[in-house]
């Protein structure tokens, strides 16, 4: 397995992102774990650093709302099938973890679908920032809720036509 990693400025902060075997299979906000960022020789790692990061400043541009980049979280079955279905929500909408359960086929597992989420290694990518609670309020990111506020304010204007959205940044830069 070869890893290639990159941190990237972004409004919100650092974001570590992390190419294995030619996939994204990580994107961390700040404060991001310890990894070795030294570059690889896999070039298929650097040219998907290099989209990511492309895609990313595109989204932060409020220009993107769809991300096309090859993953490959590493999770159980049940936590992929839980991503799979993040990348399903549309931009500018969320969802609750009951609903998420539903989805996935397990209604009454809030609980389990909020614990796959919370282990969500690709954030912003695989929206887990657009599930909410039931009671449509913001509950758990690993990022902090100021950021996951920030993600869905941002995705919000892009949803309303308002291409270059973007509230002020969490972070100076």
């Amino acid at each position: 397995m070869i890893r290639d990693c990159a941190v990237f400025d972004s409004p919100i902060g650092p974001l570590l992102a992390v190419a294995r075997d030619g996939a994204l299979a990580e994107l961390w906000t700040s404060p991001v774990p310890e990894h070795e960022t030294a570059p690889r020789a896999d070039p298929r790692g650097r040219e998907l650093l290099a989209r990511t990061h492309d895609q990313l400043d595109r989204y932060f541009a409020g220009t993107l709302t769809t991300f096309d980049l090859p993953l490959d979280p590493s999770g159980t079955p049940f936590q992929r099938r839980v991503w799979d279905e993040l990348v399903r929500i549309p931009i500018g909408e969320t969802i609750s973890y009951g609903e998420l359960a539903r989805r996935v086929g397990r209604p009454g597992s809030a609980r389990a679908v909020g614990a796959a989420n919370g282990q969500n290694p690709i954030s912003i990518v695989i929206p887990c920032h657009r599930v909410i609670g039931s009671d449509g309020k913001l509950t758990g990111y690993g990022g902090g809720l100021p950021r996951k506020a920030w993600l869905l304010d941002h995705e919000a204007g892009m949803a309303r036509g308002q291409l270059a959205f973007a509230p002020a940044p969490l972070v100076a830069g």
